[in-house]
């Protein structure tokens, strides 16, 4: 989750919030690619996750690769919550979960460079404390009551707020782990378009990554138990949006529906301030309970936005957050799976023309599906595999035309990034399918074998 934003100051026109989000634009010589991705970190003695503080931590770990690699730690009531490093940064998620916000980069080969020497780094600095990292969607064996709270102010006002909400919020805070990619728009009506192919094709992307079978020590019934658990989270800030496929869907009707999503929090000078459950609509006219006469920033309304969890999510850019965390090639997959359909005309086009006709129980219906079957899941007429098969061959074509090299030339474009797609398509078998038949064959239904064989 978010560290504290950077907006701007006081909020003094309601054009300025749809005006914020208008200012992400840009042409296409100038879009980036950010891949965001969380891992679980353990004790390899203890197989329990790793506490905030002690020889072998959380702590330790952002202290290793602060002395180690030069990063610039980031802190928060005297506790080093994060760090920093040439546009990229390290921060926490609430159980202590490890989680890369990748510096903005031009090709899938930069973003791929990048991943990859963190995840050096982070073994390096782990295998020195006695600590290890796994990419999953869900911690497969911890309970809650065995997970840490990281030391910082919004979460503690989350956990406090979640059951009120729903009945599996603090799973989601506190046991799941994702990849997202973050990419750019070029206006107001690429954005729209955008916005409706990603959320209609977000359940490919959690079929192809489901990664999250197990709960609790044995199998929850799910490919992607990750997916089930944002089915009921909180229905104001969660979900597959309907009135993005509305006529007049723009931005000033994102910030409607943003502003009716309620607050967490107002952070002010080091310190969060309860605003759980109040209007930011209030906070427009000066009349929120939280900090009555006062008015909001643009940080305020840039940290407000980073409480909103649909399954796609704009800001000055747009973020697609259906997939699980999962092994260490598939990490680099999502970002070519989505710039490949997003950012070449053609085939957005023709992504379009594929969902275009789908209705909002259609898209909800093939979320389900791909939560609960994976690639084997079906709506009616539509199999996920066969969608997953025909999508990748529009995001392959757009990857081809994109005409990325990498590797000093050698490699003429970017496609050889969804080979793991490729393969799960090719046999059925999503990584929650791999880990299923070690469990049910190999492994005897010992889970802790998970750890030495998946870890990264």
């Amino acid at each position: 989750m978010s560290i504290p934003q950077s907006g701007g100051g006081p909020i003094e026109r309601p054009e300025q919030l749809a005006e914020y989000l208008a200012s992400g634009c840009k042409p296409k010589e100038e879009w980036r690619i950010g891949t965001e991705h969380e891992k679980f970190g353990y004790d390899k003695k203890t197989l329990l996750p790793l506490p905030y503080d002690g020889p072998t931590s959380i702590k330790a770990m952002l202290e290793g690769l602060r002395d180690t690699y030069g990063w610039s730690p980031i802190h928060e009531g005297g506790h080093i919550i994060g760090l920093e490093l040439k546009g990229a940064n390290i921060s926490l998620e609430p159980g202590g979960q490890l989680e890369l916000s990748g510096a903005p980069l031009a090709t899938i080969h930069q973003t791929c460079d990048e991943v990859n020497e963190h995840l050096r780094e982070v073994q390096t600095v782990a295998n020195q404390i006695g600590a290890g990292f796994i990419g999953l969607g869900t911690a497969p064996v911890w309970s809650h009551e065995q997970m840490p709270m990281m030391p910082k102010g919004r979460y503690k006002l989350m956990t406090d707020y979640m059951d009120k909400v729903g009945t599996l919020g603090k799973q989601m805070m506190y046991r799941t782990c994702t990849v997202q990619v973050n990419l750019d728009f070029a206006s107001e009506a690429d954005m729209v378009k955008k916005f409706r192919v990603g959320l209609a094709l977000q359940p490919v992307a959690t079929a192809l990554f489901a990664n999250s079978p197990f709960l609790d020590g044995k199998p929850n019934g799910h490919k992607s138990w990750r997916s089930r658990i944002w089915r009921d989270l909180d229905p104001a800030r969660t979900g597959m949006l309907p009135f993005v496929f509305e006529d007049g869907m723009g931005f000033e009707r994102y910030v409607d529906y943003a502003l009716d999503v309620p607050m967490y929090f107002v952070y002010r000078d080091g310190t969060y301030i309860d605003a759980r459950g109040q209007s930011f609509r209030d906070f427009m006219n000066g009349r929120l309970p939280a900090m009555p006469g006062e008015i909001p920033t643009l940080s305020d309304w840039a940290d407000h936005l980073t409480t909103i969890f649909p399954e796609v999510r704009i800001k000055k850019f747009m973020e697609m957050r259906g997939a699980d965390g999962g092994p260490w090639r598939r990490i680099c997959a999502l970002p070519a799976f989505w710039v490949g359909i997003l950012y070449d005309e053609p085939a957005l086009d023709a992504a379009w023309d594929l969902v275009k006709d789908w209705d909002a129980e259609t898209r909800e219906a093939l979320r389900v599906a791909a939560s609960v079957d994976g690639l084997q899941g079906q709506v009616g007429g539509l199999h996920l595999r066969v969608l997953a098969e025909t999508v990748l061959d529009i995001s392959r074509s757009g990857l081809r035309r994109r005409a990325r090299p990498g590797f000093g030339g050698m490699v003429p474009d970017e496609r050889h990034f969804l080979t793991a797609l490729e393969d799960s398509v090719e046999d059925g078998m999503t990584p929650a399918d791999e880990l299923l038949e070690h469990y049910w064959g190999d492994w005897n239904e010992d889970l802790s074998r998970i750890y030495a064989e998946y870890s990264y």
